[in-house]
Formats: structure tokens, C-alpha cells, sequence
């Protein structure tokens, strides 16, 4: 007995056939897992902490700003083939990046502690990584709110015996899972030492660097625009790129800076003339703030400084 079929059956049949050919024909997409370690000091428009932080009065329009362009580095990225994305919010309290505008199938790492640091999250699956908003190392003598780990404490990490800035021991950690750095982002300070240290990698440059406190940037917009470009060149190019690797043992110095407590001598000025050790502070030119002394007063102890004027006064009582 021969069976008839409906016209739209046997329509539908046909397209079931024509897709399962095409399925056949064409090779799933491979999966392509991209690293975003996101900072803060190298986003466009910042210079000083008025933007890096809660206390700052355009600290949440710089938010945005941030989260706008590790946005562009995922878009980027997407375009060039990328499936997935791991992102770390690597600033200060590390609940920088808002998480809302962030496409579904993109997951963030914030807060701390993590035993990887910028870094976490990491693994051998990943093929590529981006570092968005990066900065120079303390060492160097330019480069917008340059430092290393710690602007406070650190004045130079050294891996086997090589200065390093945070781009640095950051390539090193995913060097260790084979993974290589493709871009960076920032001002021209740390574009320059990043390749120079990891190689030809792209750099999306958003800033030029006048002083710690003081650059020429690009608006928003148009540095999204270079970010997203210079993602899509990197990861199109990612398989020219090696891993950065660092030879075992490692040696790991460290550089700790030294604080003098001010004592000062003049009410006006507060600073002791021909002090002959230099003051340092948080960044270049910041001086320290005034410290209060611990002296014993009778039996207790109490904290001032005191000037000439108040020692004589004290005298005289």
C-alpha cells in the first residue's frame, strides 16, 4: 500500500533534509575562550584619584567609562571569533565594572582575596588574554599614576632580576597556564614597556602621558572605537603570539618604599629646611602627610607635634 503525503509535509521534509546537508557541509564554530583583566588607571580621561575611586567626584562616571570599554574589548573580540569570557574587575576594591551591561554569556570575577590576583580564574582553556585600562610600572619615569601592585608601599618588583610592571607579572602568571597576551590597553607609557617586555602585541593607545597626574586623552568614545579594533585585530592574530614564560626558579624581589615622618619647623611650610633625605609619597611629587610623634608627657603617653613657638611657650609655663 503506498502512503500519500500532504504537500506541506513532504515541504517540510525537504527543509529538515536541506539543513541537516548544510549542518553537515559547514564545521561547528570553535570554541574560543578569551581573558579580560581589567584596571582602572590606564582607562581613558583618568589622571588623578578623583576618578579611581568612591571618595572621587566623577569616581562613578568613570565606572561607566571602564565598563564601557572592556565592553568594547569583548566586542572586538566576538567579532574575530571569540565563544566565551572570563573577565576580572582588577581595581582597587575590585567592584569597579557594572555588572548589569555585561552580555549573558560573560562572567566577572570581583572583590577580594584570590590566589591569582588580576589574574584568577585562569586556566589552560583559554586562548587568548586582553589587559584593558593597564598602567606603567612604578619604575618607570613616565606614564599616568604609574606604580606596581601597591602605589603605597612597593617601589620595584623584579622577576629573575627584570623590573616589572603589573602587565608584566600578569603575562607571566597566564605564561604559566600557556597562555598568551594578544592586547593592551592604556596610556603610551605602558603600551611601549608592554611590548618592549612581552613583544609585538597589539596596544590601543587612550592616552598620552604629560606627567603621574597629567595626560592629553582621547574622549570615551573614540577610545572604545581603538580598543574594539585593536581586540578584534589581536585575537584574528592570536596564534602568532607566544606565551611569556619566566625560566625556574623564579627570584622574586621586592623594593619597599621609605617613608620619613615629616617634622616640621615652621608653622607656615611645615617642612624642616635642608632635610637631607628625600620624602616620598604616594606618586611622584606627592609629599608625606604630616605625621603625628609619639612622646611621653608625665605619665602618659599623647601624640603632637609641636613647633618652636609651642616648645618655648611649654618652657615658659
Amino acid at each position: 500500500m503506498r502512503r500519500r503525503f500532504a504537500p506541506s509535509s513532504r515541504r517540510a521534509a525537504g527543509v529538515a533534509l536541506l539543513a541537516a546537508a548544510f549542518a553537515a557541509a559547514v564545521p561547528a564554530q570553535e570554541r574560543l575562550k578569551v581573558y579580560v583583566s581589567a584596571d582602572m588607571e590606564g582607562v581613558a580621561g583618568v589622571v588623578t584619584a578623583d576618578q579611581l575611586g568612591p571618595p572621587g567626584f566623577e569616581y562613578e562616571r568613570f565606572r561607566g567609562f571602564m565598563t564601557d570599554e572592556v565592553l568594547a574589548a569583548i566586542e572586538g573580540a566576538r567579532a574575530a571569533g571569540a565563544t566565551e569570557f572570563l573577565v576580572s574587575d582588577s581595581h582597587g576594591n575590585g567592584e569597579n565594572l557594572l555588572i548589569e551591561r555585561f552580555p549573558k554569556d560573560v562572567q566577572i570575577v570581583r572583590s577580594w582575596p584570590r590566589p591569582l590576583a588580576m589574574m584568577q580564574g585562569i586556566d589552560g582553556s583559554f586562548g587568548a588574554v586582553l589587559f584593558v585600562g593597564y598602567h606603567a610600572s612604578t619604575t618607570n619615569p613616565e606614564g599616568v599614576r604609574a606604580h606596581t601592585m601597591s602605589s603605597a608601599h612597593l617601589a620595584d618588583l623584579k622577576l629573575n632580576g627584570v623590573s616589572m610592571p603589573e602587565a608584566g607579572l600578569n603575562a607571566a602568571i597566564a605564561g604559566q597556564f600557556g597562555v598568551p597576551v594578544a592586547m593592551i590597553s592604556g596610556d603610551d607609557a605602558i603600551v611601549k614597556e608592554a611590548q618592549a617586555l612581552l613583544g609585538p602585541i597589539v596596544g590601543a593607545v587612550v592616552k598620552w602621558n604629560y606627567g603621574f597626574h597629567s595626560a592629553r586623552t582621547l574622549t570615551p568614545q573614540a577610545a572604545c572605537d581603538a580598543i574594539r579594533e585593536a581586540s578584534r585585530r589581536a585575537i584574528a592574530e592570536r596564534k602568532s603570539r607566544k606565551p611569556f614564560t619566566v625560566t625556574t626558579p623564579v627570584t622574586l624581589d621586592l623594593r619597599f618604599k621609605n617613608y620619613r615622618p615629616g617634622v616640621p619647623s615652621d608653622r607656615r611650610t611645615h617642612r624642616r629646611p635642608r632635610d637631607p633625605v628625600p620624602r616620598q609619597g604616594h606618586g611622584r611629587g606627592q609629599p608625606v602627610p604630616r605625621v603625628r610623634r609619639r612622646v611621653r608627657a608625665g605619665p602618659r603617653a599623647v601624640n603632637e607635634i609641636r613647633t618652636p613657638r609651642e616648645r618655648r611657650k611649654r618652657r615658659s609655663r
